[in-house]
């Protein structure tokens, strides 16, 4: 369905699950809570796609990286559980002068159709638990064109820290690693990242991967 308050070009469906960003989004209408400016790995993801290439991003939450992705002149598909999330990254996309079509729907569930030359996410695939992880990644292979990308960042179990009654599956030791089994691992390491948005300052660990679909 079309959600009120969206143009037509923004193709959305509906759909109901919670998360705690959903309510913080309900909570911050007049603030992005991750800021506008695009993440180190939407940076580094461009650099590796084509011109205007055709790229899902998952878990887009309020739109920085999308909205990122088409200024480079990219066609970006932006999915997220979160309506209120989607709402705000439409106004970014206004402020900014560039086309995104929002999809409202809860990994694992892609209601979109490839090919893609980037799939792209930021802190979202951990969310889906691990035992539909599996075919997530097969479905997600499957959208991307040979010669595509895949960039990701996912928390690890090397560090837990939960926030906002979150529930987190953690990506256990070279299970992102195995998932790239047989594609062109461009980059793959491990790290922290610095989050205070329960008002802690903490950290989260992480694993990232860019891959390329030979």
């Amino acid at each position: 369905m079309l959600s009120p308050g969206f143009p037509m070009s923004a193709k959305t469906v509906e759909r109901p699950p919670w998360s705690p960003w959903g309510r913080e989004y309900v909570n911050t209408p007049g603030r992005f809570i991750w800021g506008t400016r695009p993440s180190a790995l939407a940076r580094e993801a461009n650099e590796l796609t084509a011109d205007r290439a055709r790229v899902l991003d998952l878990g887009c939450g309020e739109g920085r990286d999308s909205v990122f992705l088409a200024e480079q002149g990219h066609d970006v598909v932006g999915v997220d559980l979160s309506l209120d999330g989607l709402r705000k990254a439409q106004r970014l996309v206004k402020n900014r002068g560039v086309r995104v079509a929002w999809v409202c729907a809860a990994l694992p569930d892609l209601p979109v159709r490839g090919p893609f030359d980037l799939v792209y996410s930021c802190g979202a695939i951990h969310y889906v638990a691990r035992g539909e992880r599996g075919a997530l990644f097969a479905r997600l292979r499957c959208l991307t064109r040979r010669g595509g990308h895949h960039a990701h960042v996912v928390f690890t179990g090397r560090r837990i820290y939960r926030e906002k009654s979150e529930v987190v599956h953690y990506f256990a030791p070279d299970e992102l690693r195995r998932a790239y089994r047989g594609w062109i691992i461009v980059r793959h390491d491990a790290g922290w990242i610095p989050c205070a948005q329960d008002g802690v300052h903490h950290v989260h660990s992480v694993e990232t991967i860019l891959a390329r679909r030979p």
